[in-house]
């Protein structure tokens, strides 16, 4: 692996590759170990680059956004880890904004309120990437990605550029077809609608306080950690079940919000996956309801 890893950075010298870099410095829950070859591309051609020769060496692929709502195991992950924090361009054409994908959300919803436009007040706080919010049709507030996404660009695994529109990307709960092809967003662009910019200030301000109120913004972590099971609320039943401020190491479920796990201090990846593990038993054993995890767990176990 090393002597692929030491290839791909003599072929790609252009682009920032960092070697056996440490994850837990991008994650939002501060932990993870490393990468084998981690990649910071400045635009669509130099993730095209780097696709093409990993498949050519056969160096495994991974992909992160802003690594938002992401738990990555303590052994790293094998291969090239790419993120996309370098490809921020957001543009707006009338009622249009395209932005690529390793932008902020929350900087292209304040861009649409800039410009008066209306459909994104819901993931004003949202703290990941549009290539996150599309790989995993995030949303809040009754609100989702899909609602709004007109189309997007990606590279497939085999390095070609496709470009999908709302229909083809088979959005669901907390899903699209990214995450079952693999591909590596690029850019989207959003239809949205003219508003009024004092009531679309209004919203977000209102999501944004009682995102403030409830969820624990003061420590790091994943996000939401579990899908909502139909017919029920997950941070009640993690409360009934007496499980709000059970701790493993440094990862603790919040007292602030038990559908979140916050990292104290020093939690690492295995303590937030013990804790994870501990609430889907317990749950289970209390209620018979199945909690299926939201965050993406990857990498290799330590």
């Amino acid at each position: 692996m090393n002597k692929k890893v030491l290839q791909l950075m003599e072929k790609l010298p252009q682009i920032l590759l960092l070697q056996g870099e440490p994850l837990s410095k991008y994650s939002n829950t501060r932990t993870g170990g490393p990468a084998d070859l981690l990649a910071f591309p400045a635009n669509s051609q130099q993730a095209i680059e780097l696709v093409e020769q990993a498949n050519k060496l056969q160096l495994p692929i991974t992909i992160l956004g802003n690594a938002s709502n992401l738990i990555v195991k303590d052994g790293g992950i094998e291969g090239l880890v790419i993120i996309l924090r370098n490809m921020k361009q957001i543009n707006c054409q009338t009622n249009k904004i395209t932005a690529e994908a390793g932008a902020s959300l929350i900087d292209v919803t304040e861009m649409a309120y800039q410009r008066g436009l209306t459909g994104l007040e819901f993931a004003a706080g949202i703290p990941g990437s549009v290539g996150g919010a599309i790989f995993m049709n995030a949303g809040a507030y009754g609100g989702e990605i899909s609602q709004v996404v007109e189309s997007v660009t990606v590279i497939d695994r085999q390095g070609q550029l496709k470009k999908y529109s709302k229909r083809d990307l088979n959005f669901n709960y907390r899903h699209s077809r990214i995450q079952t092809e693999g591909d590596l967003v690029l850019e989207a662009t959003f239809n949205l609608e003219s508003g009024n910019q004092q009531l679309i200030h209004e919203k977000m301000n209102d999501l944004n306080f009682r995102r403030a109120a409830k969820q624990p913004l003061e420590y790091p972590s994943c996000g939401s950690v579990f899908k909502r099971p139909q017919g029920h609320y997950t941070g009640k039943l993690i409360q009934d079940a007496g499980l709000q401020g059970f701790r493993v190491g440094d990862a603790q479920i919040s007292l602030k919000h038990a559908g979140f796990i916050v990292n104290l201090g020093q939690a690492t990846a295995g303590d937030y996956l013990t804790v994870i593990q501990h609430v889907q038993q317990t749950i289970l054993k209390k209620f018979q309801v199945k909690l299926e995890t939201e965050v993406r767990i990857i990498g290799r176990d330590a």
